[in-house]
């Protein structure tokens, strides 16, 4: 019988990045994008002007300050304190499930979802007309693109690299690619002779 705790299974798993290492992988992404959020927003209501768009690429692409009390790119408007408490709810769901990531890309991607929740939910709790109820700022407006701001590409972003590395097969709590066939599968494995091997 083979011993678990030395064979070939038990140095894969001594081989697998620790969830910390993710975790603060995670973190510092999230961190990256919230200051960027943060200092993008302070720097466009103390130089813009709200109504007066400035241009950067003729008509097409502008800053133009705008107060959003909506979701990302503006999306449902009046719901406000709803949207900050599923924010919040998310924001805490990615950090729990940050302790159990293994997988640098996901990391990347969670990372970029929590940070752009939390830049968004600043404004949530800190801005006028009040706690829950507070407008997030949006300052940047290409073509007939709802105007954003950095916090709701990351968070879209974010959201289609998990999509792809799902479709891909790639898992949170793995490295790589996720195999098709996980299990022991050495159980009734037959040889090339075409006799059953032994458990």
């Amino acid at each position: 019988m083979t011993d678990e705790s030395t064979g070939p299974a038990a140095e894969d798993r001594l081989a697998q990045p620790a969830p910390r290492r993710r975790l603060r992988l995670l973190l510092g992404v999230a961190a990256v994008v919230l200051v960027l959020d943060i200092v993008t927003k302070v720097l466009a209501v103390e130089l813009l002007t709200p109504g007066e768009p400035v241009s950067i690429i003729g008509d097409t692409v502008t800053w133009t300050l705008v107060r959003n009390s909506g979701a990302a790119f503006s999306m449902a408007t009046g719901y406000t304190w709803v949207l900050t408490l599923i924010a919040t709810g998310v924001a805490a769901g990615i950090i729990w499930m940050g302790r159990r990531l293994v997988s640098p890309w996901w990391a990347l991607g969670l990372g970029m979802i929590l940070g752009g929740a939390l830049g968004n939910l600043v404004d949530r709790f800190f801005r006028s007309p009040g706690p829950l109820q507070g407008h997030v700022v949006d300052f940047l407006s290409i073509g007939w693109w709802p105007v954003f701001n950095v916090a709701d590409p990351a968070v879209v972003g974010g959201a289609i690299l998990l999509v792809v590395l799902s479709l891909l097969g790639f898992d949170f709590d793995s490295v790589g690619r996720r195999k098709p066939d996980d299990g022991d599968d050495s159980v009734g494995r037959r040889a090339p002779d075409g006799e059953e091997k032994p458990a």
